[in-house]
């Protein structure tokens, strides 16, 4: 299966690596040409591919951006920004979601933009604070460009805690209580992030993984869609958009990054590409390994402490 890759957005692109400032990218796009928008901006706290400023800078920039987001996405699309903290003089911690939403909510009443969901992205491992706690965790603001919008529960659900559990009293009493598709994935999603024994890690410092995206676009678009992420790193978006049958566009100001971001796209829609699939366990200790046994051993333990 072949891919048409260009360097200047038009509609008929499959896929379209833009490099330079988002900006001239999104100037590009028609209004309301987008169904969804997936993006982690930078977090101003001095990467390769951002240049550290005050906060009022960063904000008024970021305000450039999502003005410009809000309006490529047509009504009934969304808007998801993914983002973590910025961290200021000695070590105080902003966290972004807070901060940007004010600049988001200047849209409800002209767009009726509006926000659905606040997901907590959990993840088990980075690096280990000594004078605070360690961050495990990041967030996703869902926005939606009016009340009728897409929303494809079933494409995203998750299996059932548990998947034979009856209800016990009622008119549905005796029969299965759960939805036989599985269950809402609920807001807060438990992945590992891209460190570096992830199967997906490239050159990128903060690559998110493809199944964060792909859960957005299987629920937030149709095949054959326009998807786009402003800030599109190593290409995480864009990969899980070719996987699935959408088009995508997306820029980022280093070229390296694009490059690589090609390289991945072009993989994964040949079928060739490393990556985590969505539906893996996060870890399922096999039954007998030195692990369980040891945890069977604490949990003995900890019973004889406690009589």
């Amino acid at each position: 299966m072949s891919v048409r890759i260009r360097r200047r957005f038009a509609s008929e692109n499959d896929v379209t690596l833009f490099h330079g400032d988002c900006l001239n990218l999104l100037g590009t796009i028609p209004s309301r040409a987008a169904r969804l928008l997936i993006t982690s901006p930078p977090y101003n706290i001095g990467k390769r591919y951002e240049r550290r400023c005050t906060l009022r800078e960063y904000l008024e920039n970021q305000q450039a951006v999502i003005d410009e987001c809000v309006r490529i996405v047509r009504p009934g699309g969304s808007i998801c920004w993914q983002v973590g903290n910025t961290v200021g003089n000695a070590g105080e911690v902003g966290p972004l979601d807070l901060l940007v939403h004010p600049l988001f909510a200047k849209h409800e009443a002209r767009h009726g933009l509006r926000l659905r969901n606040r997901i907590v992205w959990h993840f088990e491992h980075g690096l280990h604070c000594t004078r605070r706690f360690s961050g495990r965790y990041e967030t996703i603001l869902w926005y939606t460009k009016g009340d009728n919008y897409l929303f494809n529960l079933d494409a995203v659900r998750v299996p059932q805690k548990y998947p034979g559990k009856r209800a016990y009293k009622g008119p549905r009493k005796g029969e299965y209580s759960g939805n036989p598709n599985g269950k809402n994935p609920g807001d807060v999603w438990i992945f590992p992030n891209v460190k570096c024994n992830h199967v997906e890690k490239t050159k990128h410092p903060c690559q998110f993984p493809v199944e964060l995206p792909e859960r957005l676009i299987l629920a937030l678009s149709r095949r054959n869609d326009l998807v786009v992420d402003p800030f599109l790193g190593v290409g995480s978006t864009a990969v899980a958009a070719a996987m699935l049958g959408r088009r995508v566009a997306g820029a980022d100001v280093v070229k390296e990054y694009l490059e690589i971001a090609k390289q991945r796209i072009r993989q994964a829609v040949n079928g060739s590409l490393p990556i985590r699939p969505r539906t893996k366990p996060i870890y399922v200790p096999k039954p007998g390994t030195s692990l369980t046994a040891r945890r069977a051993d604490v949990g003995a333990r900890r019973m004889v402490r406690s009589k």
